[in-house]
């Protein structure tokens, strides 16, 4: 049995630094950890790509060729891949052992893990190649000092967790940019009360 991480945000939350970090951890501690571009948009890498979406398809050649903008070229895109799961993913897929760890860096659109099924219909596909999948969520810490946007951000996780339904976790990045934390202290009272009552 393999194991499959789907890291997912909204655009700019630091989905590739975190997949980076994560490889970076892992060769120090002497774990083997494969990273995967599912994002043909990417442009470059702080880390060894296992796989690559790029060499499917690219986002540049979509929009060039279609006359796509980025958005509608993106879904293009990731439906391409989604025709060729039995194809080119399942030859990429063969070159890993049952017990890899694949981590998927993929691309900042929220639609895909929100209402679109392309990603949902990726996850089933790892599931039936007998991979545990899971998903981690990334949300920028600046939409905890704003009730509106924390809502959203809140909101955004969980359409992704319901769509996706695999084991989640959901994850504040970029703390360090937070210069008021007593209002992520107030608003972390607050979700938390939130999640107690929903309960």
């Amino acid at each position: 049995m393999g194991y499959a991480q789907l890291v997912i945000d909204p655009a700019g939350s630091g989905k590739s630094t975190c997949c980076s970090s994560l490889y970076q951890h892992c060769v120090t501690v002497g774990w083997t950890i494969h990273i995967v571009n599912l994002d043909p948009a990417a442009e470059s890498f702080n880390y060894p790509v296992a796989m690559d979406v790029r060499e499917l398809i690219s986002l540049d050649d979509v929009m060039e060729e279609l006359g796509l903008g980025p958005n509608g070229g993106l879904i293009y895109c990731m439906e391409h891949l989604e025709e060729n799961l039995d194809d080119w993913f399942a030859e990429e897929l063969d070159n890993y052992l049952d017990d890899d760890y694949l981590d998927f860096d993929c691309p900042g659109q929220i639609e895909l893990f929100s209402h679109v099924t392309v990603i949902r219909n990726f996850v089933d596909h790892l599931r039936r190649k007998n991979f545990n999948v899971c998903g981690v969520y990334l949300l920028d810490s600046q939409f905890m000092t704003d009730v509106a946007k924390f809502i959203s951000g809140c909101m955004s996780s969980l359409s992704a967790m319901v769509q996706l339904e695999v084991p989640h976790v959901n994850i504040l990045s970029k703390m360090d940019l937070v210069t008021n934390k007593k209002d992520i202290d107030e608003l972390m009272n607050i979700a938390w009360s939130a999640l107690c009552l929903w309960t």
